[in-house]
């Protein structure tokens, strides 16, 4: 039986103590955010965030600010981007998107809520370890290349997880388990696999005691994840059914592969694998269960955004298990250089280390040229464009990606970068295209530098 002891709860401490404690908490948390503004930001001044993914999540956030039910044109003509990924969270950031109607929007509400969820972990650490173990759960969890790469990689709704597990887990490794199941609760309006970590969350609970809230909220957290993948998402989707499912489960005809393996291996080294000590790291279970098991090999590696949810779960496990350790007398010192230095290992292999390189902050003439190329596209028109250039155009656009085959009238205006490397065309596709619609009646509005600009002078009727 899992079981959390009370000895691993926290000790109060003097008020003096409290205030250092938060204010190494929030300059640490300050100082992420701005790290992550900085990189995400820039990396869409660059041109290097997509339509797959910010493009899709700012679509649906515009259409909630405009009172529509969150439709995602880059899906298809009416696509409720609740019909693809059960996600009602978004919708709490229409509010500050009809303020600021922009992605950056999107891009900073992520390294906010991102940073933030540092907090807890490094109150947590320094509560039960001091200073040196909350400077390293702090780097450990705010460094990792799991949140390095979310941050490098657009926007995503996962976002909203990291600081609710945060929450979550030091709120049951200090035995306020109420709060920690009260914290995991929103976690199934953030994407619907995320049931299932509640159910873990849950089953925690009720070992730890408290049988009647752990059981109640394991269920709940079960029925959550089969209602949005059995019921909602299927009514919604145009499809009539859940497009992941056709991927389930054949990752089994490969169960253990050196991608995987690389990817645990990467996720417990900056705990120097001492997470596994802790019954807290069960709650990464569910998320790793559906990636490796998934026949989509980009679940399976170190990309993306997939391993966010996962840091603040090993940090804390990591913190917990720490604790437990110098409670039996053990040192834990070398397991916290140990954990510094795996994150200064794995740091440079991951995007946070651009943010020094002159080549992040050069200007570039293609950049200049696709702006002067975008300034030249109306407010308000419809335009397919390849995949960066999507998202510098949906907010005052509507925009679907080219390359791709929608019902419906053509696009008005049609913008193709026919130099760079881009999805889902390679170059002599997107150039076949590109002669297809001049056949079509499309004619050229400007060249530059590659990227092309096409309008369509005659409208279906």
């Amino acid at each position: 039986m899992i079981t959390l002891t009370r000895a691993d709860a926290a000790v109060p401490h003097p008020g003096s103590s409290r205030r250092r404690s938060s204010a190494l908490a929030w300059t640490i948390a300050a100082t992420l955010a701005a790290v992550y503004l900085a990189l995400s930001v820039r990396n869409h001044q660059r041109f290097r965030t997509t339509g797959f993914d910010l493009g899709i999540f700012e679509q649906a956030v515009r259409s909630y600010a405009e009172g529509r039910p969150g439709l995602v044109p880059l899906k298809g003509p009416d696509f409720p981007q609740l019909g693809d990924h059960f996600s009602p969270v978004l919708a709490a950031l229409a509010p500050v998107y009809r303020v600021f109607p922009s992605p950056v929007t999107l891009l900073v509400a992520q390294a906010l809520l991102l940073a933030v969820a540092v907090v807890p972990i490094v109150l947590l650490a320094h509560r039960r370890l001091g200073v040196l173990a909350a400077v390293t759960a702090g780097a450990g969890y705010g460094l990792s290349w799991g949140i390095a790469q979310t941050v490098g990689f657009d926007f995503h709704e996962v976002c909203f997880a990291v600081p609710l597990l945060a929450c979550s887990l030091t709120a049951i490794a200090e035995r306020r388990l109420r709060a920690g199941a009260l914290w995991a609760l929103p976690l199934v309006l953030v994407k619907e696999d995320l049931g299932l970590t509640v159910a873990v969350v849950g089953l925690l609970i009720a070992a730890a005691g408290a049988c009647r809230l752990g059981w109640g909220l394991a269920a709940g957290g079960v029925l959550a994840t089969a209602l949005a993948v059995g019921v909602v998402i299927p009514v919604l989707n145009p499809n009539d059914g859940y497009a992941y499912t056709t991927t389930a489960g054949a990752g089994l005809h490969h169960p253990v592969t050196a991608v995987k393996v690389l990817t645990v291996l990467a996720l417990l080294a900056p705990t120097a694998g001492l997470a596994l000590r802790s019954p807290l790291v069960w709650v990464a279970a569910p998320t790793l269960l559906w990636r490796f098991t998934s026949g989509n090999p980009a679940y399976w590696g170190t990309g993306y955004h997939y391993s966010a949810v996962l840091m603040p779960v090993l940090m804390v496990a990591f913190i917990d298990a720490l604790a437990r350790r110098r409670a039996a007398g053990r040192a834990v010192r070398p397991l916290l250089a140990t954990s510094l230095a795996a994150t200064a290992l794995l740091l440079p292999h991951f995007p946070l280390a651009q943010l020094p390189s002159v080549q992040t902050w050069r200007g570039d003439p293609r950049t200049t040229a696709a702006h002067r190329v975008l300034d030249r596209i109306p407010d308000g028109s419809t335009v397919a464009a390849t995949n960066r250039l999507v998202p510098q155009l949906t907010g005052r656009t509507t925009v679907t990606l080219f390359g791709f085959d929608y019902p419906g009238p053509a696009p008005q205006f049609i913008v193709v970068d026919t130099a760079g490397r881009d999805f889902p065309l390679e170059r002599d596709g997107r150039r076949e295209r590109v002669n297809a619609a001049l056949a079509a009646g499309y004619r050229i509005v400007t060249s530059d530098e590659g990227f092309l600009l096409l309008h369509r002078a005659v409208t279906d009727r």
